[in-house]
């Protein structure tokens, strides 16, 4: 990272590293070292670590105790494992996320069932246990107040003598009608209400989209007045947006459609092509085509619903698939991430001209990883991994974001200098 040129690096803290048994045993010392090496030899590198408390992953005594992320205890329990990050690593932390983009976990862990726990009911899919019409927002809600609670503890305790900063990272797909009709624009509006804003506008509007109430009615839970007392008094520093692509979505109330694994529950349905025509390249994900208009589109949308907030990017990349016979050579030659990058980098300089407070940019991702259920099937990283020998290889966007953060692209791109300091971070 430092030879690359970044100045900030994001990454998340696996719960059960730290507390194995959550509240109910002791921290452990292991994992304690490994974060701490960790974070010691990014800020001797100059290098901000950038930090998310939760990414997915729960101890499994809080599900086998109580249900996880369908009890209220949860927050209980993540107030208090927030708390231990805060005081074991926030005197060299100036960053903080509480959750990465639960609007998209909770989807589908508690509605499709694709991720732990596995719950679900039918038409979403076929699980042991689950209620995919009411579970998704349970869920949810305990997540929201979670962040709440752990906000609060940072505001209260740590943030003054350690001057951090915390907020919350959500997946923002960018959605255009499928046809120019008023059901389809409708559905634009109910698929980012279904979206984002389903945790952003309890988090700083004080409750939950018109378009929730109206579709899900009593399956949505309510907050207690007191809860919204502790809404409108905790709010949060930053918006983390991880943004990939965007889609056409068609309306589902007034016609009949497949069931869409995330967009469903918003009765609507989501295409990557009209009448033919793509709308974007593809890439390895069979689910993210390049479309990089949607980056400005979709930062100018939050920038006007929730007044400005500063933003950073927190993830923007590009996946190439993979499969075992392949080697390096297959993916050094990387130009589809070099324009992938630099359109959504474009787009996203436009939308900062026009005034949205974007402070930060991320690419997903350093290395290629584990993407969850597509497994080593897809490959997000600058550098390339050898799985078994563990070698890495950087590819050639490597050279190009290198050439990118020393400003020698932008300014030749860009006439504006003082924008540079907007995206010199990784």
């Amino acid at each position: 990272m430092h030879s690359l040129g970044v100045n900030s690096y994001r990454f998340s803290i696996s719960w059960a590293r730290i507390l194995p048994k959550g509240r109910f045993g002791d921290v452990n010392p292991d994992g304690v070292a490994f974060y701490n090496a960790l974070i010691d030899g990014l800020v001797q590198k100059g290098i901000q670590p950038f930090v998310t408390i939760c990414h997915y992953d729960i101890p499994h005594e809080l599900d086998e105790r109580y249900g996880g992320w369908l009890s209220p205890e949860i927050q209980k329990d993540f107030s208090y494992f927030a708390e231990v990050c805060f005081k074991l690593f926030g005197d060299r932390i100036k960053f903080w996320t509480t959750f990465n983009q639960p609007n998209l976990s909770i989807k589908f862990s508690y509605m499709d069932g694709f991720y732990s726990p596995g719950r679900c009911s039918e038409p979403f899919g076929k699980c042991a246990l689950g209620n995919s019409s009411i579970e998704p927002y349970i869920a949810g809600h305990n997540i929201i107040l979670s962040h709440v609670n752990a906000v609060s503890v940072y505001r209260n305790k740590y943030q003054g003598k350690q001057g951090g900063q915390i907020g919350i990272a959500l997946s923002i797909t960018w959605y255009e009608p499928f046809r120019n009709t008023t059901i389809d624009l409708l559905a634009v509006k109910r698929a980012l209400s279904f979206g984002a804003s389903w945790f952003l506008d309890p988090i700083l509007l004080g409750d939950y989209p018109t378009e929730m109430r109206e579709v899900l009615g009593q399956s949505l839970p309510k907050f207690t007045s007191k809860q919204k007392k502790r809404l409108q008094s905790t709010k949060l520093d930053f918006i983390g947006l991880n943004h990939y692509t965007t889609c056409y979505v068609k309306d589902c109330i007034f016609s009949p459609c497949e069931i869409d694994p995330v967009n469903a529950d918003a009765r609507v349905f989501s295409l990557y092509e009209r009448d033919g025509v793509p709308i974007g390249k593809a890439t390895g994900a069979p689910f993210f085509h390049d479309v990089p208009r949607g980056m400005e589109e979709a930062v100018t949308y939050y920038k006007q619903r929730y007044n400005n907030t500063p933003t950073y990017i927190t993830e923007n990349g590009y996946s190439q698939a993979s499969n075992s016979n392949m080697t390096a050579k297959d993916f050094t030659n990387d130009t589809g991430r070099i324009t992938y990058i630099q359109g959504y980098l474009t787009s996203l300089a436009s939308a900062i001209r026009k005034g949205a407070d974007v402070r930060g940019y991320f690419v997903w991702s350093l290395l290629d990883d584990f993407e969850w259920n597509f497994g080593y099937t897809l490959r997000f990283g600058l550098y390339h991994v050898h799985y078994k020998t563990l070698k890495r290889t950087p590819k050639l966007s490597v050279d190009w974001y290198r050439k990118f953060l020393t400003g020698s692209l932008l300014r030749r791109k860009f006439r504006d200098e003082s924008q540079l300091h907007k995206f010199n971070s990784y």
